[in-house]
């Protein structure tokens, strides 16, 4: 368990390095290998305490998958893991995105009143090249930590704003 959060640690549990981009054959073998090892079935005339155990591990099986095996969540949980994201921060983006991303707001405003489909498409090229360059950036730093997680720490902060760039993306992308 990290100090920084009070959630279990999956990569420990999965006995993997931590990265953004863990090996997903890893992650599979991992997950099926502690199915079959947890299965409630083989505990059933077990105490009551050692099936809630076992139930528990199952459970925490499940977890670690569906965020290892997700890389949205995975950037996250890293992210939560190394106390870099808090829930509910109020994090600060950077004045240059927020000013582009007022343009954008503003045209997607003044569409709900006078929708213009030609401006429409514009803006949805738009969000979608914002989205293409922060995948390309994201997908950099990433490679660039999972080589050398020790001395990678500097990248974390760099690696937190694009996530918060990616989500106030992900929020216009559902007004579009």
């Amino acid at each position: 368990m990290s100090e920084a959060t009070q959630q279990p640690n999956y990569f420990e549990f999965y006995d993997l390095p931590i990265q953004f981009k863990p090996d997903q054959n890893a992650v599979k073998a991992k997950f099926y290998a502690l199915s079959k090892q947890y299965h409630p079935d083989f505990y059933a005339n077990e105490s009551e305490e050692k099936q809630q155990e076992v139930l528990d591990l199952s459970t925490l099986n499940n977890k670690a998958y569906q965020t290892l095996s997700n890389a949205k969540k995975s950037l996250k949980y890293v992210l939560e893991l190394k106390g870099i994201v808090a829930t509910d921060e109020g994090y600060q983006l950077s004045q240059n995105f927020l000013m582009e991303m007022m343009d954008i707001n503003e045209a997607l405003m003044d569409m709900e009143f006078e929708p213009d489909a030609e401006k429409l498409i514009q803006v949805k090229r738009d969000v979608e090249t914002i989205e293409k360059d922060l995948a390309s950036e994201l997908e950099d730093l990433k490679i660039q930590f999972d080589q050398d997680p020790e001395n990678s720490e500097a990248l974390l902060p760099v690696i937190k704003d694009n996530f918060y760039r990616q989500k106030y993306i992900d929020r216009i992308r559902e007004r579009l």
